[in-house]
C-alpha cells in the first residue's frame, strides 16, 4: 500500500500550508500530496473565510517540493475550460519536472456556481461535458495538434506548447463513485480512480462495478490504482485513522490519502508515518 496527504486550503495561511508539504516531501512514505480545487471554503465560515486557489497554488508547492507527486483531488470541469486546463497542467508538469496528477471531476458545488454566475448543468449534461473535456486534456497533452467537434467543446488544430515532462501525459486521476457515468469514465481514461467512501464494503462494492466497466471496454483493470480518502479526527488522533487504512488494505486498496486535521502543523507527519509504515 502507498500512502499520500491531503491538506485543506481553507482558513489558513500560505506559509502553514506550504511548510507542510516541504515537509511531507522529506518523508519517502508519502508519496503525494493534494490539495482542493475549490474558491469558496467547505467547513467554518463558508461565507466570508478564505480559502487559496488550488492550480495557482500547485505551481508554487512544485517549486517548493523536489520529490512529492501533487495534486488536486479533483478539479470541477464546469468552471475549468478543458483546453486552458490542459495549458496549465503541461506548465505545472514542467515545473514540477514530471510529478503533477491531473485530477479531474464533473463538478458540484452551488454555492459557488451562483456566487460567480457559473452554471451548473443538470446530471446528464454535466457528466456529458465532463466526457468531453477529458478527451479534449488528454489530446492537448498528449498530440502536437488536436482537433475536437463535441456538442460542447471544439478545438480547431489546437497546439499545447511546451509539452508536459510525464508522455504520453500526466497520469489522469478521476474522483467520484457513480456507477454509470463515473466509474465508466474511469475505466475509459483513468490511471487512478479516487473515491469518497464509509468503508471497505462500500469500496468493494464499487470496486466490482468498477470491474464491469473495464470489462465492457476491453481495459485491464490493473492499470488503474483505486485510491481513498481516510480523516485523521483532531479529537481521536492518529491510531483510529490507521486502524482504517490497515482495513482499506485487506481489501485491495492501493493508495490511501490521509486528510490531515486542519492547521495540524508539520508536527503530525513524523509519527504519522511510524504508525504507517508497517502497512506499507
Amino acid at each position: 500500500m502507498r500512502f499520500a496527504i491531503k491538506t485543506r486550503p481553507e482558513h489558513t495561511s500560505w506559509a502553514e500550508l506550504r511548510d507542510v508539504w516541504v515537509a511531507a516531501d522529506d518523508i519517502e512514505l508519502f508519496e503525494s500530496a493534494w490539495n482542493w480545487d475549490h474558491f469558496y471554503p467547505l467547513s467554518g465560515d463558508t461565507l466570508g473565510g478564505a480559502n487559496f486557489e488550488g492550480w495557482t497554488m500547485l505551481a508554487a508547492l512544485a517549486q517548493a517540493t523536489r520529490r512529492i507527486r501533487l495534486g488536486c483531488q479533483v478539479s470541477g470541469m464546469i468552471y475549468r475550460h478543458p483546453a486552458v486546463l490542459a495549458n496549465m497542467a503541461a506548465t505545472i508538469d514542467v515545473i514540477a519536472e514530471g510529478r503533477l496528477e491531473v485530477g479531474l471531476g464533473a463538478g458540484w458545488n452551488q454555492q459557488e456556481c451562483d456566487a460567480y454566475g457559473i452554471e451548473l448543468p443538470p446530471l446528464r449534461e454535466r457528466f456529458d461535458r465532463f466526457d468531453e473535456g477529458v478527451q479534449v486534456i488528454i489530446g492537448l497533452l498528449s498530440q502536437e495538434r488536436t482537433d475536437f467537434d463535441g456538442k460542447y467543446y471544439r478545438l480547431t488544430d489546437a497546439r499545447c506548447e511546451p509539452k508536459p515532462v510525464q508522455r504520453p501525459h500526466p497520469p489522469i486521476v478521476i474522483g467520484g463513485r457513480g456507477p454509470n457515468r463515473t466509474l465508466r469514465a474511469v475505466a475509459r481514461w483513468a490511471q487512478q480512480w479516487n473515491a469518497l467512501v464509509s468503508g471497505p464494503a462500500d469500496w468493494l462494492a464499487l470496486k466490482e462495478i468498477l470491474l464491469v466497466r473495464c470489462d465492457e471496454l476491453g481495459r485491464n483493470p490493473a492499470e488503474i490504482a483505486c485510491s481513498v480518502n481516510v480523516l485523521i479526527d483532531p479529537e481521536t488522533g492518529i491510531g483510529p485513522a490507521v486502524e482504517k487504512v490497515a482495513e482499506f488494505r485487506e481489501v485491495g486498496v492501493d493508495l490511501v490519502a490521509l486528510n490531515l486535521p486542519h492547521r495540524s502543523g508539520a508536527g503530525i507527519l513524523e509519527p504519522l508515518a511510524e504508525a504507517l509504515a508497517p502497512l506499507a
